[in-house]
Formats: C-alpha cells, structure tokens, sequence
C-alpha cells in the first residue's frame, strides 16, 4: 500500500489530523574522469607514497577525489596505486559507497577494470577508513607494454562511484519532476571522438545554460567548474533549479564556448570560417565572430581558444579597424594582437592616416598607453 493510500484510509476511518513519513533507500551514481599527461615525466618527478589528486567531484552529496600513486603506495613502487577518497566526511558523515576504477586504452575504451568487491559496498568512515583502493592496481611494466594505456604518453582513469543511503519522505511532499534538461540524451554540440562521449554518457546533465536569445544548452556542472574558474564561479550564483543565464552571450557563441570546454577543439568548420578559409567568408562577419570569442575565451579563461581567435584576428587588420582592434586586445590582454596593432600603425603613412579619422580620437580614449608608445616609437625613428 502507498503513503497516500494509507493516509487515505485512515482519514476515512476518523483520523483527521494525520502526518507521515517514510525511509526510503536511494543510490546517486556518478563518474570521474581523471586524465594525467606527459605521465612518464611526471613520474619521475614523483617519490614512491606520494599522489597525484584528482579535483573535488560529489556523488550523492559527499564530495571525493582520486588519489593516483604513480610510484606506488608504501612498498608497493613497482605498481601504480589508485584509491577513492572521501574528503567530505568532516561534513557530511559517513558514506557506503560501491566504486570502480578503470583505464581508458588507446581505442578510448574502459580497460584494466577494478572494481570492490563487497555487495553492498564499502564503507568510508573515520571509524574504518575514509580511502579504498588498490595498492597493486596495474605493474609499471604492464602499463607501458605496447603502449596499449598510454595515448600520447597520458593516462586516463576513470571512477564510477554509486552511493547507497536512506533518506525520509513526507506523505504531503509531492515527488519533485525531474528537470528536462536532465533528459537530454545527445549533447547540443560535436563531442569530436570517444572521450567526449566518455564524459557525457557518463552522468546526466545537471545544468541548463541560457544563452542570449533564449536558446539553451544541458550540460555538466562538474566539466564547466573543472575547466573554468570563472564558470565555477557564476554556477555558485546560479538559480535553484540549476539555471545559468548568459543573456550577453549569442548563442553561436555559447555553443561555441561550451564544445571547447568539453572537447579542448573548436568545430572544425567553425574554425574554418573564423581563419576565413571558406571560400566566400564575409571578412566582417568572421572578424566580428572571432572577437565575440575572444571575449568569451578571456571571461571565463579559456587561453587556448583566446590564442585561436587572437591568431585568427591578426591578418584582419586595416586603418579602418586597426583602433578598435586595438582598444580589444588592450582590454582582454592580448600581447600578439597589440603588437601587430602597433606594427601596422609604425608603418610609413599609417599612423598619419589614422589621425585624420575619428578613428584616432577613438585611439586617444581607449588605449592611452598603446598610443603612448606608439608615438614614443615614432619619436625615435625621426631622430634616427
């Protein structure tokens, strides 16, 4: 019989004022990806007992993290170790968890799988032990044999961890739906390959970023706060139901911004079209793409896609433009775009050019410094 129809039938027998509540078991399962490149230098660099840990993730409100041996635990230095750490005990108690580690091979696929043995699974608490794992997870000799582990000399673990627990119900709580975006199956944008998948397929998504527009996308909460510092903080003000709004961010933009956090890579024909290497490309719009990139890649501190753009704006510049480009690499520190600003302008002709428009006058407001030196660098070629 139900809550409700408990409750029901002894209303119905003159039970008026009735409460109730229910123990229910729950299990929240989640994955980590922990990735280690240039993994043989970073091994020497390593004592035998001493780790390499992973971020903070949480599966089922407690807060873990993987600790990698790459010398081995103790007296086990001809291993790597692997062990789950539970790092939030002090905060949310004990925890009964079920975990396993595996590698990813070169074909990107689980391999080397470890998991605990208990049904039930393990129990972290500062009463037994707050870390499991292997100390004899996988020989050194085996981990490097025919480079089936390593790609590109990185290794790539990944832990699935399920926490069991209890957890009270109230008959007069009505049942929560789950947000849609948590539905979402396919990913809004090319994950390029089987890591990306890896990722995605891994967990649900968990928040819902609104773009400019209106447009919206599902995503990782954990991948956005890995990658950007910046996203990790604008998700701690997000709203109650897991909503982020980038109202001054197009949503081509977004997109754009969200498959290189998850994929390191921009869509190919993206990039394409921003390096104007598609026949056709309208220098303007390309050039306007690239600096709404620029922006986004410097907001939530993404260099690699900020060198991209930045790399893709130096062939763009003109004495039309060449103060607005300017006054955009002074604000979001771009030291090659400033530098090919100022070279353009110390050629014969160009600066003298520039004076005569309202594009100096533009110059003269938002980028003093750059003039500064522009007009000391001229200073001195006159002497000369």
């Amino acid at each position: 019989m139900s809550m409700s129809a408990a409750v029901s039938a002894l209303r119905a027998a003159g039970r008026q004022h009735i409460s109730g509540s229910k123990l229910v078991a729950r299990q929240a399962t989640g994955s980590h990806v922990f990735q280690i490149e240039k993994y043989a230098h970073v091994r020497r660099m390593m004592a035998n007992g001493e780790a390499m840990r992973s971020d903070k993730f949480t599966v089922g409100g407690h807060d873990w993290r993987v600790d990698c041996y790459p010398n081995g635990y103790q007296k086990h230095e001809s291993f790597l170790s692997l062990y789950l750490n539970h790092i939030s005990h002090a905060k949310t108690g004990d925890a009964m968890a079920k975990f396993q580690f595996s590698i990813l091979d070169q074909a990107w696929k689980p391999s080397c799988i470890h998991d605990s043995t208990a049904a039930e699974g393990r129990r972290f608490s500062d009463t037994t032990d707050l870390s499991w794992g292997w100390e004899e997870f996988i020989k050194h000799e085996d981990l490097h044999k025919a480079e089936k582990y390593l790609k590109d000399d990185c290794l790539t673990v990944v832990c699935d961890v399920t926490v069991n627990g209890l957890s009270a119900e109230g008959h007069t709580e009505a049942a929560e739906p789950e947000p849609a975006l948590l539905m979402t199956a396919s990913p809004p944008f090319d994950l390029h390959g089987p890591l990306g998948e890896v990722i995605w397929n891994k967990q649900k998504p968990d928040v819902k970023i609104v773009a400019g527009g209106g447009e919206t996308f599902a995503v990782h909460r954990w991948v956005l706060e890995a990658r950007s510092p910046a996203f990790k903080e604008d998700l701690s003000l997000a709203s109650a139901g897991g909503e982020l709004r980038i109202d001054d961010m197009d949503a081509n933009v977004c997109k754009a911004v969200l498959q290189f956090i998850y994929t390191d890579k921009l869509d190919l024909h993206l990039l394409r079209f921003i390096y104007r290497e598609i026949p056709g490309t309208d220098l303007l719009e390309a050039t306007r793409m690239a600096e709404r990139l620029l922006v986004a890649a410097d907001r939530y501190e993404l260099e690699k896609l900020k060198q991209i753009c930045e790399t893709a704006l130096l062939p763009t510049i003109r004495l039309s433009s060449v103060a607005a480009t300017l006054a955009l690499a002074e604000r979001h520190r771009c030291p090659e775009l400033k530098k090919a600003c100022i070279q353009f302008l110390s050629s014969p002709g160009n600066l003298k050019a520039l004076v005569e428009t309202d594009g100096f006058e533009k110059m003269k407001t938002d980028c003093p410094s750059a003039l500064l030196d522009l007009l000391v660098k001229h200073m001195v070629k006159q002497t000369q």
